[in-house]
């Protein structure tokens, strides 16, 4: 079967970064050591927010804030600063996993490649030029500027609309996770 459209999730798909180096890199700006015991306290609240966010029961400002504020009060700074200085630490160690620049180009001689993520705006623009990916995709579709994130059926078509409603025998979505990446684009 010829794909005439592939799709990618961002995060772990094509990227690959770890998030406590990110956050130590981060944390060491506001002098704080950040450990392994810090970051699995900080999983637990921020696992939970990811799945009501793509459940569409919360806000992506609503993640990117509440997941810092424990450490607002902490550290006596706004959420928002901390979240805006992890952005910029993840933006930073983010590289494309191995093999992934090779099969972009492969493709993008077959095909026409796009991106629908969860991830946030201001991160995976940066990702997207720091790793030299940007001019890959045709489509970059983005939860938070969508209002609506995977698994919801509703952000596929509003791909699929962009792309100009081809077959979607057509398309091929790529991604980590069968429940928000697959299951929402059938």
């Amino acid at each position: 079967m010829k794909y005439n459209y592939v799709l990618f999730d961002a995060d772990e798909t094509l990227f690959r970064f770890d998030i406590l180096a990110g956050m130590t890199r981060m944390f060491k700006a506001y002098n704080v050591d950040f450990s392994q015991d810090d970051y699995i306290h900080y999983q637990k609240t921020n696992k939970q927010l990811w799945v009501d966010y793509q459940n569409g029961t919360i806000s992506a400002d609503y993640l990117q804030v509440t997941r810092f504020n424990e450490w607002a009060v902490k550290l006596n700074v706004p959420a928002k600063e901390l979240n805006d200085a992890f952005l910029d630490a993840m933006a930073q160690i983010c590289e494309p996993l191995p093999g992934a620049i090779e099969l972009l180009n492969k493709l993008k001689q077959h095909a026409k490649l796009g991106i629908i993520t969860n991830g946030f705006a201001r991160l995976q623009t940066v990702r997207l030029e720091h790793t030299g990916l940007k001019d890959m995709f045709e489509w970059l579709v983005i939860s938070e500027l969508v209002g609506i994130a995977k698994p919801n059926k509703a952000i596929f078509e509003h791909t699929f609309e962009l792309m100009g409603n081809p077959d979607k025998s057509e398309i091929l979505m790529v991604g980590d996770t069968a429940t928000s990446d697959i299951l929402g684009g059938n």
